[in-house]
């Protein structure tokens, strides 16, 4: 029958020492906002040739998943329409009044 083995105990001090560092220190992640700004994303869209998801994103500072809500919400309004893309990563392009 074979037990397990016994780690060295310079093995065991690595392990100790890097679980502990894991949740402390480093750099502050960003605060990403969930709602987007209806009024403000309209405007992008509109003053932009084409947009696509993340880039909505950035310039509103959301999340990626409320920005791809906004802009499926506007196409299925009119304001925009799609134009390119494949696998959920679509081109979208302002409707021409």
């Amino acid at each position: 029958m074979a037990g397990t083995k016994k780690a060295s105990p310079s093995t065991q001090k690595d392990s100790k020492k890097s679980k502990k560092d894991k949740g402390e220190g480093g750099p502050k992640k960003a605060e990403i906002t969930v709602v987007i700004n209806e009024k403000e994303a309209t405007k992008i869209v509109q003053n932009s040739k084409v947009i696509t998801v993340h880039e909505l994103a950035r310039q509103t500072g959301v999340k990626v998943s409320a920005a791809n809500v906004f802009l499926k919400d506007s196409l299925k309004k009119g304001i925009i329409k799609k134009i390119g893309g494949f696998s959920g990563h679509y081109i979208y392009q302002p409707v021409s009044s």
